[in-house]
């Protein structure tokens, strides 16, 4: 009899996945640490990943539509920003508006490990399905708020559209574990790019039909395009592993981890990056009808960050495994805020704005993609994804109270108000970068 811990999906969508062997007369060392699973003799035994094959190219294509609908709809929040703004939300600060926005990437981080523990326990079977559900009314029931009921916007398209992407995102992602092992990188990077082109698709679609056939009609047909994506992801979107019909609740974070200085520093130096990371997605184009840029330019400054969004996605998981992980994980963040305070600052045309929004796009991508990938170099494999699980919510609470913040720097709309929250991203970004870089120094001092 063979005793071996296997990590749940969760966990190994970065890292090498265990390969299933006959059972040994010895026992072999524990690959994880969540739960044992004894092997008897005649038990089925798995065959490793296939890195290929019809089901699994059919499982990512499933996840980047999954993608598409879910993190996509995020980057399009600015749409929604600038709209409530001037319209259905007038007489509510700017600062509450993106609060709605916020709690989309609370719940979406913040609900990460748990909905990774159900996967764990019962598959994607019903949690698909489930968080396809809430996306698609949540999106039903933002198109029939009442004008300056914010409570409405909230509950619909912060809570319940934030609970069902979690449900719907996190999944997608957990299962390109079972399939891909060598090749896993190039498929995570796939499925990822679908969160690009919904920041592409999304807004362009919402600024055509709002004039055309109103806000609620152009919602619904944004919700008939999601339910139509996540449709797809429902039926390919399979597993291969067995599930363990039990979860571990106690085992989502690890604490321990903040023993460790090199993780310590990682935790605050993503802190500080995702407190504003995600505040010029949301506030770009205010900025850019404020300065003056063309109504029709400014419309498409937020797919513009999010089509640049789209190589960084793909190419830094390929680019890293050559280069080391922090090699271009610290740069790109760095850039990020420094681009923030040398390009954003002083911009005052439309093409200065626009080389912001591309050069943006470019290095906040890089920084989403690749920290996952940086805590498995500091983190023993059998507490990676509870120590994951713990930076991800660390990352929901400042998420949640980041684009808030800036917000508040926009009481007024003017010059003196904006240069303000550009700082304040610029200088956010950039700390969170430095911090982060420090861990590697004190990485390298240990070896």
């Amino acid at each position: 009899m063979t005793t071996r811990r296997i990590p749940p999906a969760f966990e190994v969508v970065i890292l090498e996945e265990p390969t299933f062997r006959e059972p040994k007369a010895e026992k072999e060392p524990p690959t994880g640490v969540n739960e044992k699973v004894t092997i008897q003799p005649g038990d089925p035994v798995l065959d490793p990943p296939p890195d290929g094959g019809t089901r699994a190219w059919l499982c990512v294509l499933g996840c980047h539509l999954a993608l598409f609908s879910t993190f996509g709809t995020v980057n399009a929040y600015g749409v929604f920003q600038d709209y409530y703004g001037t319209n259905l939300l007038a007489s509510t600060s700017a600062s509450v508006i993106s609060l709605i926005g916020a709690l989309q990437l609370f719940f979406l981080y913040g609900l990460g490990p748990i909905v990774g523990r159900i996967f764990d326990a019962h598959g994607s079977a019903v949690l698909l399905p489930v968080g396809s559900f809430f996306v698609v009314l949540s999106m039903m029931m933002v198109s029939i708020c009442q004008e300056n009921k914010v409570y409405q916007f909230f509950l619909s398209q912060g809570v319940l559209f934030g609970i069902g992407i979690s449900m719907v995102f996190n999944p997608a992602l957990a299962v390109m574990a079972h399939w891909f092992r060598r090749r896993r990188a190039f498929a995570i990077g796939i499925c990822a790019s679908g969160s690009s082109l919904g920041g592409v698709v999304y807004p362009v679609m919402l600024q055509r039909l709002i004039p055309a056939i109103g806000f609620g009609w152009a919602v619904r047909v944004s919700a008939f395009v999601s339910l139509t994506c996540l449709t797809v992801s429902c039926i390919t979107i399979r597993g291969r592993l067995p599930h363990k019909g039990h979860i571990a609740w106690m085992s989502f974070v690890d604490l321990g981890g903040f023993r460790d200085l090199k993780y310590t520093l990682t935790a605050i130096g993503s802190f500080l990056t995702f407190y504003a990371l995600f505040i010029p997605f949301f506030y770009i184009q205010v900025y850019g009808t404020y300065e003056g840029v063309s109504t029709r330019l400014a419309k498409y400054l937020l797919p513009i960050m999010n089509a640049a969004s789209f190589p960084s996605r793909v190419l830094p998981g390929l680019v890293a495994d050559r280069f080391g992980v922090l090699n271009v994980l610290v740069p790109c963040t760095i850039l990020s805020g420094i681009f923030s305070l040398s390009i954003w600052l002083p911009s005052r045309g439309a093409i200065p704005i626009t080389i912001f929004s591309a050069l943006y796009g470019l290095g906040s991508g890089a920084f989403v993609t690749l920290l996952p990938a940086y805590i498995a170099t500091i983190t023993p494999m059998e507490v990676y994804g509870a120590r994951v699980g713990s930076i991800y919510m660390i990352a929901a609470v400042a998420a949640l109270v980041g684009t808030p913040t800036a917000g508040a720097f926009v009481k007024v709309v003017g010059q003196h108000d904006f240069d303000g929250l550009i700082i304040f991203t610029g200088v956010m970004v950039l700390a969170g970068g430095v911090i982060i870089g420090a861990a590697h120094v004190v990485q390298t001092r240990k070896l």
